[in-house]
């Protein structure tokens, strides 16, 4: 159960509805009230909300490198964060983005991997390998800068660290406040206590 109040949506003050009304377009309404996602949470405060909208656009729909690597850092970072709705949202998406399920299948358990059937030009490697150093040290160290800006040029080791960082944000947002699943879906992640 999510912990935010449902606002009936003429009840919204006139940013927030401006903002409410503006994320909907294109989407369908989890209930009458919420929209779903992180996206109620951020129209907390409009002014922020609407500029991480803006981002999360940018970052999803118009990257330097292709939506298979964009995907694996979400997914990534979704694991990494135990972010029930956010591993249920991008799986599919990753998946339609061509990644393998043996490789969603590791990235769900946050093992490593196995690319040699399904990489055959190093990119989802190199993305793994730059993803996992900077989750799990917060850093990248020269060899593997190196090497994924050789892959993915200067804007796509960019884009993958802005990858990183949104959908870390996404994760505490929809961890913060308990985003349920669409009724009768089963958590990916065993429940914290």
């Amino acid at each position: 159960m999510s912990r935010l109040d449902v606002i009936p949506p003429d009840d919204l003050p006139d940013k927030r509805k401006a903002l409410y009304d503006q994320m909907l377009e294109g989407r369908e309404p989890a209930e009458p009230g919420r929209i779903g996602g992180p996206f109620d949470a951020w129209s907390l405060n409009p002014s922020i909300g609407r500029r991480i909208w803006q981002l999360g656009g940018a970052i999803r729909f118009r990257p330097s490198i292709d939506r298979r690597y964009v995907e694996l850092a979400i997914l990534m970072t979704g694991q990494l964060w135990q972010a029930q709705f956010e591993w249920f949202a991008h799986e599919p998406m990753a998946r339609e983005a061509g990644l393998p399920e043996e490789v969603i299948r590791a990235l769900h358990v946050g093992g490593r991997p196995t690319f040699a059937d399904s990489d055959d030009d190093g990119g989802d490697e190199t993305c793994w390998r730059f993803c996992r150093r900077l989750l799990d040290r917060e850093e990248v160290d020269d060899e593997l800068y190196a090497a994924a800006r050789a892959r993915f040029g200067e804007s796509g080791v960019a884009d993958l660290v802005n990858t990183c960082g949104f959908y870390t944000l996404v994760s505490m947002t929809l961890n913060t406040f308990a985003v349920a699943l669409p009724e009768g879906e089963a958590p990916p992640f065993p429940a914290t206590p």
